[in-house]
């Protein structure tokens, strides 16, 4: 009797890849959603007259000061960040697990500067959270962007782990990875625009 030949073996699925892709998707409907919030918000604060511009929205409270450096230092940090998370899937295709370690190990030093600037920026500011809307919405975005941060912290660790770990071949983790920062600069470069500089 004759056998037929084995099927082929099924291609690869990308799952680790395809979650990524709709975490990434579901944090920037959260976040944006959140910056329409903050934007009806202060549509609809009354005015009020300001010592240097004229009339202004009275959504946040005249004593507050943003720390313009440090969210700076945010943004650019996680442009940075991007750029090392990009160089760990480069040299992970080259099995350069040298340059991928230093890579991995950047991401994570960088992703963490940015999360000290955060808490730094929240210490400045002296923003109470029951102040009142601008309070609240103040920290429900800062803290979602907060959450979203950390967790790019712990995917990076586990990809560094998985790859210098000896899963050599398993590149789908890397690139997950280099994808989830790729979100995280976005959302935080809108995150940015809106609450710290249009305030």
């Amino acid at each position: 009797m004759l056998a037929l030949p084995p099927a082929p073996q099924a291609p690869a699925r990308r799952q680790v890849f395809v979650a990524t892709s709709l975490a990434a998707a579901a944090g920037t409907t959260l976040l944006g959603g959140m910056l329409a919030m903050w934007l009806q918000f202060r549509a609809d604060a009354p005015l009020r007259e300001s010592a240097k511009r004229g009339m202004i929205k009275d959504w946040m409270p005249a004593k507050i000061v943003v720390p313009e450096v440090a969210t700076n230092m945010m943004l650019i940090g996680l442009c940075v960040v991007c750029v090392m998370a990009q160089w760990a899937v480069y040299s992970a295709k080259r099995n350069d697990r040298t340059h991928a370690g230093l890579a991995f190990g950047l991401t994570a030093l960088f992703g963490l500067m940015v999360v000290n600037a955060q808490v730094y920026t929240w210490t400045q500011m002296g923003v109470a959270v029951n102040g009142g809307a601008f309070h609240t919405m103040f920290y429900a975005i800062t803290g979602t962007m907060m959450v979203l941060l950390v967790s790019g912290l712990v995917f990076t660790a586990v990809a560094a782990f998985r790859y210098l770990g000896g899963r050599t071949k398993e590149l789908e983790v890397v690139s997950a990875n280099a994808l989830y920062w790729y979100f995280l600069t976005a959302a935080f470069t809108a995150l940015w625009f809106v609450v710290y500089v249009q305030k």
